[in-house]
């Protein structure tokens, strides 16, 4: 039998996220996702008179196309990729995986390759179309969170149907303190960094990009940030887990990095793939209430409750500070008390302290 919650989260989806309309055409992009879910998108879409297109992958043949990767071969893919993306009005993504790993093993060089070829799809999926991108609670996601496979999918259809409407009014004036502020300082355990925000626009995420969702983003000016950053929580690139990531900054750029269990060297890899890898795109606070732990997925992490993340690589262009690169890594720092607390001033006054909003027309967004 059917879990009625697929319908729920597919309604979501298509009602709300993406708010398709009759006669608009949506694809629907599955990774190792179980059929009903499938079928509940596709009915969903239909119910509104949208189009549905669905483009069905496999995480095992993703990886073998790319070990053997050819510029050729993804120049002829990237094309007919973006061909499609222009005749689309929205895109669904949900991303499953059998073994999060799986890609562990395709060299960094194919990788590089991949995403600089496919770069143009991505860029005119998130500027031209309305998108929303999330996982799928497959029993390796519910063992990377050190949960049972009930319990795991429980959590995260709790996460994933969160009532995001309810925290519109917090977020807008989240949005407004970032939007009327110059320098941010952000101190914690093996963290002290300052930087400004003036005039880069701040982006409210309340679950019509991502699912789940819960954060409010922008960047930081380019060359403006100096400091120090320890990040507590583990992350996920490309395949190869990453612990204890610590940056220097210097006018804007990443000029020392390390990372613990002899990852030091994947990391700087990571950060030498072009001439924006070492620059930040995205500053954002995170606050899902339900979300409390890191599993390495960062569609999870970046909306821990008490968090912020700061992140190498490509800025978005709602958000831009002019960095380009095809590295966008969102690595996450978590404040509240349980994780060494810490505090971040906006323009010299605190705003948050021990990963809890202090203004009264943000302490709606405290879990």
């Amino acid at each position: 039998m059917k879990d009625p919650r697929f319908d729920e989260l597919a309604q979501q989806l298509v009602g709300y996220s993406t708010a398709m309309k009759k006669g608009e055409s949506v694809l629907l992009d599955l990774y190792d996702v179980p059929e009903e879910m499938g079928v509940a998108l596709v009915r969903a879409c239909r119910k509104k008179g949208a189009n549905p297109v669905v483009r069905l992958h496999s995480a095992a043949l993703s990886r073998e196309m790319a070990v053997g990767a050819t510029e050729e071969q993804y120049r002829i893919i990237s094309k007919h990729l973006l061909t499609e993306m222009k005749d689309m009005d929205a895109y669904i993504a949900i991303r499953g995986s059998h073994n999060i790993a799986e890609q562990s093993d395709v060299p960094s060089k194919k990788m590089q390759l991949i995403s600089g070829l496919m770069r143009k799809v991505i860029d005119h999926r998130v500027k031209k179309t309305r998108w929303c991108v999330l996982r799928w609670p497959h029993p390796a996601m519910a063992q990377q969170a050190g949960m049972s496979t009930e319990a795991f999918e429980d959590f995260y259809f709790k996460v994933c149907l969160l009532n995001y409407k309810a925290l519109l009014p917090p977020m807008r004036a989240l949005k407004r303190l970032m939007e009327r502020t110059d320098q941010v300082h952000i101190t914690g355990p093996g963290t002290d960094l300052t930087f400004s925000i003036k005039d880069i626009p701040a982006i409210i995420c309340g679950g019509e990009y991502n699912i789940p969702d819960g954060e409010v983003f922008t960047a930081p000016v380019k060359d403006s940030i100096e400091g120090v950053i320890s990040y507590n929580a583990p992350s996920i690139y490309r395949g190869v887990p990453f612990d204890g990531v610590k940056f220097e900054f210097a006018k804007g750029k990443i000029v020392k990095a390390s990372a613990a269990g002899g990852k030091t060297k994947a990391l700087n890899s990571i950060l030498n793939s072009d001439s924006g890898a070492r620059y930040v795109g995205e500053f954002a606070l995170g606050f899902n209430p339900e979300i409390k732990e890191p599993m390495r997925d960062i569609l999870f992490d970046e909306k821990i409750a008490g968090s912020f993340h700061l992140t190498p690589g490509q800025a978005y262009e709602d958000a831009d500070n002019g960095n380009r690169s095809q590295v966008h890594w969102d690595l996450v720092n978590i404040q509240r008390p349980d994780y060494g607390g810490g505090e971040i001033h906006f323009d010299g006054k605190l705003i948050r302290k021990n990963g809890k909003f202090l203004p009264k027309s943000l302490q709606k967004l405290n879990w």
